[in-house]
């Protein structure tokens, strides 16, 4: 905890690579926020340049996450009650990009659900495309974790994100959570095996005015640069042949919620890397590709 603030900044790289039917990499430098919702008052109160709610250099809003209300915290906890989780007491760990200069869009939140004890209850993973729409995935967790191993979990896609990759793919998840560094692997496949992997290897900073002042050096207009870069990416990808697949409706459903079920075995890590080791994807080992600032969507 930095300056009694379980909240932090988390800088590092991002990496897409797709496999078929083009082979396509990309890798890039990003900065995220690590938000303990209970703590955002103390956070506005605090930091000069970090605001709850209204404008700044980087500030968060909740309208910017799940349903757009103004109680995040309260609609983290329904959605683990409809899944028959107990929400009471824990605290809820929020990692997403804040908004910059007043802009935002993250293809990808991590909501960290603890029970009262501290020990992982559940992961929320909120999923977004740049046609507005959203969809969140909940996975509980069940039985100890080892500490500094991987947790791995996997659905069916249940969003339209990429207008390059068909609906009927599976993501599979590992994940290591926040602590000195954080990890996060996603691997997509179809029927026919791998399709491409997202990997987002990341250092705790500590959130103070000099390491946002730093973020912002490093990583200037980083919202305005991920969406505009991820059309010219998308206009990279259709050049090498990629089909355009047709755009379905969002599920009527705003979570999908997978079966409870004991922890998959953990993955022993690498201690320099957040990822599995050896892993060319994780620790970006044999990447091509120059650093850039977008997703290639998924």
């Amino acid at each position: 905890m930095d300056g009694g603030y379980p909240s932090a900044i988390y800088a590092g790289t991002v990496m897409h690579r797709r496999f078929r039917p083009v082979a396509h990499t990309l890798q890039y430098g990003m900065f995220t926020t690590l938000l303990d919702l209970e703590d955002l008052p103390r956070l506005d109160a605090t930091l000069r340049w970090f605001s709850h709610g209204r404008a700044n250099l980087i500030s968060w809003r909740p309208e910017d996450h799940l349903s757009g209300g103004s109680d995040l915290r309260g609609e983290v906890d329904e959605i683990l009650a409809r899944a028959g989780l107990d929400p009471s007491g824990g605290r809820v760990q929020l990692l997403a990009m804040p908004r910059v200069f007043g802009f935002t869009f993250n293809p990808i939140s991590i909501y960290l659900c603890h029970r009262m004890d501290g020990a992982l209850h559940a992961v929320l993973y909120e999923v977004n495309n740049t046609f507005g729409d959203r969809h969140s995935y909940l996975f509980p967790i069940e039985g100890p974790l080892v500490p500094g191993a991987a947790l791995r979990h996997g659905c069916a896609k249940a969003l339209h994100v990429s207008p390059f990759n068909a609906m009927d793919l599976r993501y599979d998840f590992r994940l290591r959570a926040p602590g000195a560094s954080f990890g996060l692997r996603i691997d997509v496949s179809d029927h026919n095996g791998p399709l491409m992997v997202a990997a987002e290897r990341l250092r705790r900073r500590p959130l103070t005015d000099r390491e946002i002042i730093r973020g912002l050096l490093e990583f200037p207009l980083q919202t305005l640069s991920v969406v505009g870069a991820i059309h010219l990416e998308a206009f990279r990808l259709w050049r090498k042949g990629l089909g355009i697949k047709r755009r379905p409706p969002p599920p009527s459903n705003a979570v999908t919620t997978t079966p409870r079920s004991p922890a998959p075995p953990p993955i022993p890590l690498h201690p320099q890397s957040p990822l599995p080791n050896p892993d060319p994807v994780a620790t970006g080992e044999g990447l091509s590709g120059r650093a850039g600032t977008m997703h290639e969507r998924t």
